[in-house]
């Protein structure tokens, strides 16, 4: 019992630590996202005519990409834990014209979705946060059709992300409840292995490596607390707090600051897979 009780705190501070976070997100981080998701949609190929759905598509970067791709003729469906992300992503597949994409909330561990409804699937960097990233794996599964694709991307090594001292600076003042295996899937072919445990068939892996380039600390800080997923603990934290978790933020990407700006290292792991005709 201990177990679910867990899992039901960890999406409480998801959703309300997004809830948030959503406005900060997409100021910051689209951007800095950009390149990670953009080889993700070209490794998913969305043609005109299909249907996708975007999993934790946050403020909907990936999913407008997807609309955009498929065209009038087809759909696009974004859904996200997070009412705040949900209605930032509704805002802006409106003022792009996109009628034919639509948003809701939804527990990417149980989609409210018929089987087979999906020729696409994508998740750019929401499976970390999942307390049972196994059953959102084998709920993507259900609703693609048999051949249909899936693509999904997670942060990569632990070792090989320089914004990473995050977690341990906010889990000193609070304990913050953020996917405590945030790093797992991004171990060695965690990721790929995941993907064959849940029934579907691996067809490619990649690793990128990547900077998250900030103009200065004040942009990096606001990134990593108000825009990312420790924002419900940032939320709670006083002044006092607030001026000795940047300050240590800082030193802890201190070497990759060139000039004002920062340039931080980050890899991801991208694994392209299919649902199995028979």
């Amino acid at each position: 019992m201990t177990g679910a009780l867990d899992a039901r705190l960890q999406r409480r501070v998801q959703r309300y630590g997004w809830e948030r976070a959503a406005e900060a997100y997409a100021r910051h981080w689209h951007a800095l996202l950009a390149g990670v998701q953009g080889e993700l949609l070209a490794m998913a190929a969305p043609a005109a005519g299909e249907a996708v759905l975007d999993v934790a598509c946050g403020a909907g970067a990936v999913a407008v990409a997807a609309a955009a791709a498929v065209g009038p003729a087809g759909r696009v469906l974004g859904v996200d834990l997070a009412d705040a992300m949900v209605l930032a992503a509704g805002r802006r597949a409106r003022e792009l014209g996109f009628a034919h994409a639509r948003f809701e909330r939804m527990d990417a561990e149980r989609l409210a979705l018929p089987d087979a409804a999906f020729d696409v699937a994508l998740c750019a960097l929401g499976l970390m946060y999942l307390p049972e990233p196994a059953a959102a794996l084998r709920e993507l599964k259900r609703v693609l059709r048999p051949g249909g694709r899936v693509v999904l991307a997670v942060w990569g090594e632990r070792a090989h992300c320089g914004w990473a001292p995050l977690f341990g600076i906010v889990d000193d003042e609070v304990r913050s409840e953020v996917c405590p295996l945030f790093f797992g899937l991004g171990q060695g072919a965690a990721l790929a292995q995941a993907c064959r445990a849940a029934g579907l068939q691996v067809t490619e892996q990649r690793r990128r490596t990547d900077t998250l380039d900030h103009a200065d600390g004040d942009a990096a800080c606001a990134a990593a607390f108000a825009g990312g997923p420790v924002a419900l603990a940032w939320s709670r934290f006083d002044a006092a707090v607030r001026e000795r978790v940047q300050a240590r933020y800082l030193d802890a990407i201190a070497p990759w600051r060139d000039g004002r700006a920062y340039r931080v290292p980050a890899e991801y792991v991208l694994v392209a897979a299919r649902r199995p005709v028979a």
